[in-house]
């Protein structure tokens, strides 16, 4: 610490409710500070100090050019084989979504069309229940009979255009995919075992995938 310096102003300092006295004199100290270090910045030059040893070796080595590029390669692998898993589990999400959207859009009218392949069915069931046709018969009934089968072929054709199809199970061989089988009867003589020998309901598909099954009779052994 330097040596205090007095100086006396060249006016007295009074204070109306001062006592009077010795004028005052002020101290002033001119000597030159000395720092000293604080904690904040202990703590910014051991920070420098580790960011200038950051990316040395254990043994205080910076790494060579070479291996810094083999680091920076095997870290762009491996950021590439990441993105290349993202991107086809991307792949994978988008084409589920548009197979399911497309479902959607096949299969909505399922139920609909399981209930229209039934009127179908019943319309067949009432042209089956017509006397067989003859030479002799009423030109009525003959009319009637004509009338029916025209209105199924159209029917059924309209089912066609909007992706339902018809599959006919009399004499194939029994297939549980598509068929269910309602008894079982003795093979007749010349047929196959497991062939269907009557079918009561023909089998419908809707876009390929089984809408109703067909009701068979299948051949025993």
């Amino acid at each position: 610490m330097g040596a205090a310096r007095f100086e006396r102003l060249p006016f007295p300092i009074r204070h109306p409710y001062w006592p009077v006295g010795p004028e005052i004199q002020i101290t002033t100290d001119m000597s030159d500070k000395q720092d000293t270090p604080t904690p904040a910045d202990a703590a910014a030059e051991a920070t420098t100090t580790e960011g200038a040893q950051a990316g040395t070796q254990p043994g205080g080595t910076p790494p060579s050019d070479a291996e810094r590029i083999a680091a920076l390669e095997a870290e762009l692998s491996q950021m590439r084989d990441k993105w290349l898993r993202a991107e086809a589990d991307n792949a994978n999400l988008r084409a589920r979504a548009k197979r399911e959207a497309e479902d959607a859009r096949l299969y909505a009218v399922q139920k609909f069309a399981r209930d229209v392949v039934e009127t179908a069915e019943n319309l067949r069931r009432g042209l089956d229940s017509l006397p067989p046709a003859a030479e002799d018969e009423a030109e009525l009934l003959a009319k009637l009979r004509g009338g029916f089968e025209g209105v199924e072929r159209g029917f059924v054709a309209m089912l066609e255009r909007h992706g339902v199809q018809k599959l006919d199970a009399q004499g194939q061989a029994f297939d549980p995919e598509f068929h269910q089988a309602m008894a079982e009867q003795p093979a007749p003589e010349g047929v196959e075992p497991g062939t269907v020998i009557q079918a009561w309901t023909p089998a419908w598909t809707l876009h390929g995938r089984l809408l109703k099954p067909a009701m068979v009779v299948v051949a025993g052994k």
